[in-house]
């Protein structure tokens, strides 16, 4: 059946106001990619660090393998975006599955910390369970031309749901072989070797996307430039994208984590709840991205989202007590990531078509780059935890952002936005 033959939702109903109108086979396989993609990350990311410690590494060590991983995964999105449009979107998504099933047998069966970090850069491994290679950026494109221009937004939001529910659920899968009571070592293997089934999984399903995911046909003519009509657009918002991404490196969860523990005294088990509850929030608030971006815009909705929450942010280290810098942290995570499928949607929709994977690719390293630059300013500044300076850098520089992107682009409409005056 035809994406116009297919018949809508009953009005009203809760399937009709999360999941897109209109998404065909490819975007249907997108969801389940990423859903799968994230819960893998997600349960890595939980073990990765101990693992590591386990096998004997010391802690510099375990941060050049973390480093290796997001150098990797940056150059690996610009080798591979460069090219998805040329070469084919499938056969690329696959080969960089197939790396990614590699890096985790790699990391199962070596101890040499230079293999290690090979297989890091190579292959993909998310230190901090979130997308650090070619997937998202070439997804995004592929989304994109999955749905009407009306659905895109929604389409995206459900996407991000997805992700991070499948991220919340892989991080509880991670205490699986304790909870049967499996050695320590024996243990984090097994979860390695499920890393690389699940990137298996992955090839097996890009490899049944149709031809319709691939780029339109001028994207494919030898010697074209990946980007020619978008290269200006694409600079500045890959610009203002690594700013906003420097700005929440000074606030990565390990870091947050830290500071709660130094600053207010929460333990473990404190710590977890906290950040399960940011990151239920978080997922649960990206379904309000859609309906408020038809009533606003999307970069309205960027930042008048946004930038309420970057002055949640700047209240955590001027609460007296951690009850008080929790709900800064909670009120923060209900509207700070609601920019995300809207930025990914206004990204999408001001790039011509046969340009998109390689827009993607960009901004995806622009932030990854930016986010890596800052933790290790970040971590110097908690040497006076009592300032809680990490979190008003962060804000200031946030709100900058926000600023600075809606005096950018506030003429450049996505097409569904064209009529608005």
């Amino acid at each position: 059946m035809s994406r116009s033959q297919r018949p809508p939702s009953p009005p009203g109903s809760l399937l009709s106001r999360i999941w897109p109108a209109g998404l065909t086979r490819d975007g249907r396989l997108l969801f389940l990619t990423q859903g799968l993609r994230s819960f893998a990350y997600g349960f890595l990311a939980v073990i990765l660090g101990p693992y590591l410690a386990a096998l004997g590494f010391p802690p510099a060590t375990i941060g050049a393998v973390f480093t290796a991983s997001l150098v990797g995964g940056a150059l690996s999105t610009m080798a591979f975006t460069a090219v998805a449009d040329r070469l084919g979107r499938r056969h690329v998504l696959v080969v960089a599955s197939l790396l990614m099933a590699a890096g985790g047998i790699v990391f199962a069966l070596v101890r040499d910390p230079l293999w290690l970090m090979a297989a890091s850069v190579i292959g993909t491994i998310s230190p901090s369970g979130k997308e650090v290679g070619p997937f998202l950026a070439i997804e995004q494109a592929v989304l994109a031309q999955s749905v009407p221009d009306a659905e895109r937004t929604r389409a995206f939001a459900a996407f991000n749901v997805v992700g991070t529910l499948a991220g919340a659920g892989g991080a509880l899968f991670a205490g699986l072989p304790a909870l049967r009571g499996m050695p320590e070592l024996p243990g984090y293997r097994a979860l390695l070797v499920a890393y690389a089934i699940a990137a298996a999984l992955l090839a097996l399903a890009f490899a049944a996307l149709s031809p319709q995911a691939e780029a339109p046909r001028a994207a494919n003519v030898g010697g074209t430039a990946p980007l020619r009509r978008s290269r200006g657009i694409v600079v500045r918002l890959a610009a203002l994208f690594a700013l906003d991404a420097f700005a929440g490196g000074f606030v990565v969860q390990g870091l947050v984590a830290y500071w709660l523990h130094v600053r207010h005294g929460l333990d473990l088990a404190a710590l977890a709840g906290v950040f399960f509850a940011t990151n239920l929030l978080a997922g649960l608030s990206l379904l309000a991205a859609a309906p408020l971006a038809r009533r606003i815009g999307l970069l309205n909705t960027m930042v008048v989202t946004h930038l309420p929450s970057n002055v949640f942010l700047l209240l955590v280290p001027l609460m007296p007590t951690g009850e008080g810098a929790v709900a800064m942290l909670l009120l923060r995570f209900l509207l700070s990531q609601l920019d995300v499928p809207t930025r990914q949607s206004y990204t999408m929709a001001v790039i011509p078509p046969e340009e998109r994977s390689a827009a993607a690719g960009v901004t995806s390293v622009a932030r990854t780059a930016g986010a890596a630059a800052a933790p290790v300013l970040g971590g110097a500044l908690l040497a006076a935890p009592a300032l809680g300076l990490p979190f008003i850098v962060a804000g200031v520089l946030k709100i900058v952002y926000d600023v600075a992107i809606f005096a950018v682009f506030r003429r450049v409409r996505p097409p569904e936005e064209a009529h608005r005056a």
